[in-house]
């Protein structure tokens, strides 16, 4: 009795050992595809719902799309060098590369999907020429768009930046300002916000878009739709021949995408491929 007890208990360890070889992973039944998962960081408005609109046709590939939502410019790059990402979507080309070479990190654009002219917008007024002597103007604080603001500013014919400074322009290169504005920085995100303490704001439209302001119809003045500042998908230098990121950059430069773009946004939002 001790030997075939012995012996039924020997099989049940030797079973244990073959059946718990591959945990509890399971290979995908004949004709179904292993599902990936690919973590994407983005703005809200358009880049989630540009996520949202093409997630179905990447889970047809087997790619699970996860789409982290920010409300600022640095945390998304930060967490794509982490590998907390594995990709993002929410900034044009000038910004990743100035971001990353002051920060030192790999990052690299993917494609590019859409444009989204930068305008200028106010509460108290309904055309620039209204503005007041000293008017408060609210730009974006980090760099890249505050030097867009102000080259739109500038286009604008409220004043005047040193010459060969671009997009790269300051306060401190602003070398003609006929009315006074007093140009104040403010976080891109928080510009909408702050309308009501100022005369006018030179606001992203992703965050117009968030605050219900319409990039055609509210906005006094806006950026021609040539603009170079195409949104971009950021990687890791490295990724770009990952099968999932290849097939993200496809399916947001799709034919489906572009007539979502025109027909969701009508000119707010401008397809870049």
């Amino acid at each position: 009795m001790k030997k075939i007890l012995a012996a039924v208990l020997a099989f049940a360890f030797v079973l244990g050992l073959v059946t718990g070889c591959g945990g509890d992973k399971k290979e995908p039944a004949k004709g179904e595809t292993r599902k990936v998962v690919l973590k994407v960081g983005a703005t809200p408005v358009p880049h989630a719902e540009l996520l949202n609109f093409v997630k179905p046709v990447l889970a047809k590939d087997g790619i699970d799309l996860q789409i982290i939502e920010f409300s600022d410019y640095v945390k998304p790059n930060l967490s794509l060098n982490d590998k907390e990402l594995d990709a993002n979507f929410f900034q044009h080309t000038p910004y990743l590369e100035k971001f990353a070479a002051e920060r030192k990190l790999p990052l690299v654009t993917l494609t590019k999907v859409h444009i989204e002219p930068m305008g200028v917008y106010s509460k108290t007024v309904k055309n620039l020429d209204q503005l007041p002597q000293g008017s408060k103007i609210g730009i974006p604080n980090d760099p890249t768009n505050g030097g867009r603001a102000l080259a739109l500013l500038e286009s604008a014919k409220l004043l005047k930046l040193k010459e060969g400074v671009g997009i790269n322009g300051t306060p401190r290169d602003i070398v003609a300002n006929p009315k006074g504005l007093v140009i104040i920085e403010v976080e891109a995100a928080l510009l909408p916000r702050s309308l009501d303490d100022v005369s006018a704001s030179v606001i992203n439209s992703n965050f117009a878009m968030e605050a219900k302001l319409n990039p055609v119809k509210d906005s006094l003045f806006t950026e021609p739709k040539e603009s170079p500042y195409a949104n971009i998908i950021a990687i890791r230098k490295g990724d770009e021949k990952r099968p999932e990121l290849v097939k993200l950059a496809k399916a947001l430069t799709s034919p489906e995408v572009k007539k979502f773009i025109d027909d969701k946004y009508k000119g707010a939002v401008v397809p870049a491929f």
